[in-house]
């Protein structure tokens, strides 16, 4: 009985430190590190070199590999967490399915030490510690401290965060004590996806994308209340055939239509013409911006994805809101900085009536799937039309945006633009040098467009 008592006692205090491990289910290599200072982190480079690759358990029996990677002017020591990829083999006879180990050094779990090669002086210390490798936190010597960054797709979240740690310590922190060390002066937040919920984002993008097939391309045409085809500009009734079982739609009239699928179930009737053009940017009349709005309305889509994403929350709610008092307006400057071909340079996320340029893209989605989980963004497309002088910028084109983490972590985004599915990566190349202006809605299950 003495001796069943010291055991249970013993697991007790083990339990610590094992879920401390797991509190963002990182695989952690602190005790494993804490042997490789001498041999890998404070040698020489000529001697690093040395070292062959070796693979080393931590107390939780989970499998670490230290290696060695150089570049023209860096190189690094990486403790690699290991990875398992399936893959499927299939015979004439049968298929099979297998799965093979494999030690990266930007998986989650990994930490990376990056050095100058000309004097072996440390530059950055990365924790990879999501199950994106876009997304990680590096520490950098400053001093007799040192800096941290949060890093999401090349995109800021934290830059040259004043820590009061030494350096050396995070030669051998666990992931853990890196989080109570700057749980204050990090946007923890950003990257955390424990406990979100994406079912109506996966369910509504699931039946769009079943209706997509039946949708064709229509310039300036949407379907009003009453379900009749109207030319969006003029309200002008357009003939159509009910039997063809087809949608015809534009870049606005697609947007319209899912936004009908969540009004209709609640009120049972669709968004009408009127409210949806209403204007939500004054602009001086005398200005040339002015004068040529007259002839061609440069805020088209952006008024339009402000009043639809207002008039589903007043449906929501019960409540009558416009753009202004709704908060449908994604405004947040979430990073400080983007790291180019060209180096790292400094920016302002958001633009007043512009939006968000739309290399920052990816990172403000993946920010807002993590902290604003269940919500989807209709997105106002500003493309500059550089064929006249001075040049125009309009908003004309609609698109829609669904992003998620998968059961794993991974960061995912359903992306649809006038009728069609498309990759987010295929968006942002396509409009590398425009903006998009977002509007948040939360997604419905009750979700049942025409």
């Amino acid at each position: 009985m003495k001796r069943f008592t010291s055991i249970i006692f013993a697991l007790f205090l083990l339990c610590p430190v094992f879920s401390a491990y797991n509190s963002w289910n990182v695989p952690d290599s602190s005790e494993i590190r804490k042997t490789l200072t001498e041999k890998w982190f404070d040698a020489p480079l000529i001697n690093v070199r040395l070292n062959q690759p070796e693979i080393i358990s931590n107390p939780a029996g989970e499998k670490f590999q230290v290696s060695l990677e150089e570049t023209d002017t860096t190189y690094s020591v990486i403790v690699s967490s290991s990875t398992f990829t399936s893959y499927k083999f299939i015979s004439a006879s049968k298929i099979e399915y297998s799965e093979k180990e494999a030690f990266t050094g930007t998986c989650k779990g990994s930490w990376v030490l990056i050095k100058n090669k000309a004097n072996d002086k440390p530059l950055c210390i990365r924790y990879y510690c999501t199950s994106n490798s876009e997304a990680f936190v590096q520490f950098s010597p400053k001093g007799k401290t040192s800096t941290a960054d949060l890093i999401i797709f090349n995109n800021y979240a934290a830059r040259g965060v004043a820590t009061g740690v030494p350096f050396e310590k995070f030669y051998t922190a666990s992931f853990d004590e890196v989080l109570k060390l700057t749980q204050k002066s990090i946007p923890w937040n950003y990257i955390d996806v424990k406990d979100k919920i994406y079912d109506n984002i996966h369910s509504m993008a699931a039946v769009i994308n079943q209706k997509c097939p039946l949708i064709t391309y229509t310039d300036d045409v949407m379907y009003d209340e009453n379900n009749n085809l109207i030319k969006i500009t003029t309200g002008e009734k357009i003939p159509m055939d009910a039997k063809s079982g087809r949608l015809y739609l534009s870049s606005a009239g697609f947007v319209k239509w899912i936004a009908d699928g969540i009004v209709k179930p609640i009120t049972g009737t669709q968004l009408n013409r009127s409210s949806l053009i209403t204007e939500t940017v004054k602009v001086n009349e005398t200005s040339w911006q002015g004068k040529f709005s007259r002839r061609y309305p440069l805020y088209f889509s952006l008024d339009w994805v402000r009043n639809l994403s207002s008039k589903i929350i007043s449906v929501y709610t019960g409540k009558n809101y416009n753009f202004k008092n709704s908060g449908v307006d994604v405004t947040r400057n979430l990073f400080s900085a983007i790291n180019t071909s060209d180096g790292i340079k400094s920016q302002v996320t958001f633009i007043e009536n512009t939006g968000y340029s739309v290399s920052s893209l990816k990172s403000l989605l993946y920010v807002l799937a993590a902290t604003e989980s269940g919500s989807f963004y209709f997105a106002a497309i500003r493309e500059t039309d550089r064929t006249v002088s001075p040049e125009i910028k309009v908003f004309n084109d609609c698109a829609v945006f669904f992003p998620y983490f998968d059961e794993k972590g991974v960061f995912g985004c359903y992306v649809f633009i006038n009728g069609k599915p498309k990759a987010l990566d295929d968006f942002i190349l396509y409009y590398s040098q425009d903006f998009v202006y977002l509007t948040r809605v939360r997604a419905s299950e009750r979700f049942y467009p025409e």
